[in-house]
């Protein structure tokens, strides 16, 4: 925190007993400055929800277009209504991006990250945001892909202590080995000094009884979020008032539950039995796009051991007898598929709305969570030698690069944005909490998708076919298991070629009217990373009413009687095969050390001997370097070719910044 005054911070706060050891310090080394030039409003609604916002002015340079960042304020107690003890205020972080073109009149859509407890940051930066980060982790280039293009984009850092999202701000400190906050109070204790791997910073409370305690209860946190923003932000006053929800891996989850929760609330205010002031706006719903999602484990769990052992790049990275025994501790009596079953049995008669209340449902699914994970998905990760969001990848890898944690932590880039913490990149409070509940396992989000796809909202399914964590043969098995009305007429569509451009087919694709399935060639877990322009086209499509396949045939048909759009072709995938492209070149950037730096490198950044340059460690004899990004043939991609562009570059600076709070996680 910074040496400001302390009840210019305080004063945001109004849930004073979730209020833990905020010290004022006598230096800003460490610290987040105290935020300037930010604009707040009350709602006018006088529920105690309040905005407060600025107008960054990075990221987005483009001429005339415009972001703003700030905080959706909800207080105490504002969640009780809905079955939820929220014990403490909810400061939501959200990014906002004008279109690129004709703003006023563009639809917008929410994108959000996974984890659970992954910032959304993650996807901006990384994977469709207006900027990527250079290799000086200190400034950044326009991305020609960015999905603002022609919508406007809205980035939330959800649940509450996820990104730049806070319940309380609380010091402390991080060890990047061990990434758990140590909450530490500086009043009775000497403020150690940091280094490459000893972090000092202002975090959320991080604890896991004062956050979403699973997705059903996230769900009803954005809609608060929703109210206020849709209602109440003076700077988004669109003629299109379309809204859509994209989001990836953990938004498997989160799409269909928080987008089925919306339509609902939205009925319930067309038929008057919504009519909490302040909560009446109906949020008129477009798309549900899902990137990489793990969706369903009763249908998704089995293609672990299917995609480690046989896959399209024909890289079996696990033996027939590892193969063997997760296929049996699948079906065999009282394993993975049985405990799954009961989970979702007990949870249909005591826990109907998977609020997470009831422990004897919380431990029969904790208890299939932990035996599937270990004896299926865990397979992969213990014998493979290979990423888990990318097989083609070894377990280590730079791509995609990392460098936007360093750039979070630079304190000009922390008071343009206006935010009083540190950036945690995924928060073990929030994954916590989801595990204790057992949330990875329950069900119900087959039926969601179906409920939105009868209430004609598209739903987009996009799949890139080298992940692992998510992978494409289960998100295919979720798409032929959506029990909508059209479900049959969906199975016997075959598949089209995705044409991105006049030279380059990026997939394939199965589509009928408002619902399509894509396995996206040469893409690990974040699409848009390893394919941008063939993410931006699918994205493009889908929210243009455009079939996904060439960009040009309408799917949405107002005559009467007439056809509903279908694609023609092969009924499988299988045949056609991929090779994997040449590994990334190493770098090991040390705000992401366990999974980009050998353990030589870090025993070398422990004991003092690393050569550290902008995070990343550098040779005796060159400066620092980064990876090189393949795409499907191993080379850059040229202009309008498919495949990954090389988006960075090496840029030195003058000085090392400090580091400061960031955690690594699994990010689903």
């Amino acid at each position: 925190m910074s040496p400001a005054p302390l009840g210019a911070l305080l004063s945001t706060l109004t849930a004073l007993p979730c209020l833990l050891g905020i010290v004022q310090v006598a230096s800003g080394q460490y610290f987040p400055s105290s935020p300037q030039g930010v604009q707040t409003l009350q709602s006018k609604f006088d529920n105690g929800v309040e905005i407060s916002y600025k107008e960054p002015g990075i990221c987005e340079t483009t001429p005339g277009v415009k972001s703003f960042s700030g905080y959706v304020k909800l207080p105490m107690g504002i969640l009780r209504e809905d079955g939820v003890n929220d014990n403490c205020a909810i400061n939501t972080f959200f990014w906002f991006f004008e279109s690129r073109k004709d703003p006023a009149n563009a639809p917008l859509s929410i994108w959000m990250n996974g984890g659970p407890g992954s910032s959304s940051m993650i996807g901006l930066f990384q994977e469709n945001g207006p900027c990527t980060v250079n290799g000086d982790s200190n400034s950044t280039t326009l991305n020609p892909w960015s999905w603002n293009r022609e919508v406007n984009m809205l980035y939330i850092d959800q649940p509450v202590q996820t990104g730049f999202s806070y319940d309380t701000l609380v010091n402390g400190t991080l060890d990047l080995l061990d990434p758990t906050v140590k909450i530490v109070d500086f009043k009775q204790e000497k403020m150690p000094e940091q280094n490459n791997t000893f972090i000092i910073g202002t975090f959320p409370s991080n604890k896991a009884d004062a956050t979403a305690n699973g997705t059903a209860n996230g769900a009803r946190a954005l809609w608060h979020f929703a109210q206020a923003f849709f209602q109440e932000f003076p700077d988004y006053k669109p003629n299109d008032d379309r809204i859509s929800i994209w989001t990836e891996s953990y938004g498997g989850r989160y799409g269909p539950e928080y987008t089925a929760f919306f339509q609902q609330q939205n009925q319930r205010i067309a038929n008057g039995s919504l009519t909490t002031k302040g909560e009446t706006a109906q949020i008129h719903l477009d798309t549900l796009g899902i990137i990489n999602g793990c969706v369903d484990l009763l249908t998704q769990q089995l293609s672990y051991a299917q995609m480690a052992f046989n896959n399209t790049y024909n890289l079996q990275t696990i033996n027939q007898t590892i193969y063997d025994q997760s296929v049996t501790a699948w079906s065999r009596p009282g394993g993975c598929r049985d405990k799954i079953v009961n989970c979702r049995s007990l949870a249909t008669l005591s826990d109907p709305k998977n609020q997470g209340n009831n422990e004897t449902v919380n431990k029969a699914c904790r208890s299939a969570n932990e035996f599937c994970s270990e004896n299926i998905e865990g397979a992969y990760s213990k014998y493979s030698g290979r990423n888990f969001y990318d097989i083609a990848a070894p377990e280590k890898t730079p791509f995609p690069p990392n460098y936007y944690l360093g750039y979070l932590s630079q304190h000009w880039v922390q008071s343009a944005l206006g935010v009083p913490l540190n950036f945690t990149e995924s928060v073990n409070s929030v994954f916590e909490a989801f595990t204790q509940t057992g949330d990875y396992i329950r069900g119900g989000y087959l039926e969601d998708i179906a409920y939105i796809l009868d209430q004609g909202i598209k739903v987009a399914l996009v799949y890139g076919d080298r992940d692992y964590a998510c992978n494409w043969i289960g998100g295919e098995e979720v798409s032929l298991a959506v029990p909508y009305s059209n479900s049959q007429q969906f199975k016997n569509a075959g598949y089209a070629s995705l044409k991105v451009n006049g030279s380059y087919e990026g997939g394939l694709v199965r589509q009928v009217g408002n619902f399509s399935f894509t396995r996206v060639f040469q893409a690990g877990h974040e699409i848009p990373a390893y394919q941008p322009e063939t993410a931006y086209e699918i994205f493009r499509r889908t929210m243009g009413n455009l079939d996904i396949a060439t960009g040009k045939t309408p799917t949405v048909n107002t005559a009467v009687n007439a056809n509903i759009y279908s694609t023609t072709g092969q009924m499988d995938t299988w045949a056609v095969k991929n090779k994997p492209p040449p590994a990334p070149e190493p770098t090991c950037y040390i705000l992401s050390m366990t999974t980009t730096c050998s353990n030589d490198q870090i025993k070398a950044v422990i004991n003092g001997t690393a050569k550290i340059k902008d995070w990343v460690l550098v040779d005796e004899n060159r400066k620092a370097t980064t990876s090189s990004g393949t795409g499907a043939t191993g080379k850059k991609p040229k202009k309008n070719e498919g495949g990954v562009m090389e988006r960075w570059s090496r840029v030195s600076v003058a000085a090392f910044a400090l580091v400061t709070g960031i955690i690594m996680a699994f990010r689903w």
